[in-house]
C-alpha cells in the first residue's frame, strides 16, 4: 500500500498545479466568497444548480496549495451530483479533518477525498482544507460571504489556537 504522506503531497502538489475548474462560471445560481483570516486564503466559489443537480462548479483566488487542492477535489467530486450529496460531504469533510469522523469504523462517501484525512494532524492546516467547503455551503445557503472564523457560520468548527 501506498505511504499516505506521501500520497497527500502528491495529490496536493498535482491540484494546486493544475487545479480543476478553476475559474468563474459564466452563467451562475450560486456564489459565495471565503476568507480565511489567519493564512489569507481568499476564494469565491460559483455554482449552476438545475434543479436540484450541479450542472457547474468552479473556484477562484489567491490560496495556500491546500486550500487550493481542496477546492480542486471538491469541485471534481460534486459537479453532476445533488445538492443533498454535496452537503454530507461537507459534514463529512469538516468532520474528517476536524477529528470528528472515524474513517474506518463510521460509514462515509468521501472516497478520494479521505486523503486530506492527514490534515486533522495539523491544525493551523486545517482551516485552510475547509474553507472551500465553507464557501460551498455558504453559496447554496445564499450566503455572500463567509469566513473560517465567523462566529455566525453554521460550519465554524475552532481549531485550538487557529
Amino acid at each position: 500500500m501506498a505511504d499516505p504522506k506521501a500520497l497527500y503531497q502528491e495529490v496536493i502538489l498535482d491540484h494546486n498545479k493544475k487545479p480543476r475548474n478553476y475559474g468563474a462560471l459564466e452563467h451562475w445560481s450560486h456564489h459565495a466568497e471565503g476568507h480565511n483570516p489567519l493564512c489569507g486564503d481568499h476564494i469565491s466559489v460559483t455554482l449552476n444548480l438545475d434543479g436540484d443537480r450541479i450542472d457547474g462548479i468552479a473556484f477562484q483566488g489567491e490560496s495556500c496549495a491546500i486550500c487550493k487542492a481542496s477546492a480542486s477535489m471538491m469541485t471534481t467530486t460534486i459537479k453532476g451530483g445533488t445538492r443533498q450529496d454535496a452537503e454530507t460531504l461537507i459534514r463529512e469533510f469538516r468532520d474528517m479533518a476536524t477529528g470528528k469522523l472515524d474513517l474506518a469504523g463510521q460509514p462515509h462517501r468521501l472516497g478520494r477525498l479521505t486523503v486530506f484525512a492527514g490534515v486533522r494532524d495539523l491544525p493551523t492546516r486545517v482551516k485552510c482544507a475547509i474553507l472551500p467547503w465553507h464557501t460551498l455551503h455558504a453559496a447554496f445557503n445564499s450566503v455572500a460571504s463567509t469566513s473560517t472564523e465567523s462566529e455566525d457560520d453554521p460550519m465554524h468548527a475552532p481549531i485550538g489556537d487557529a
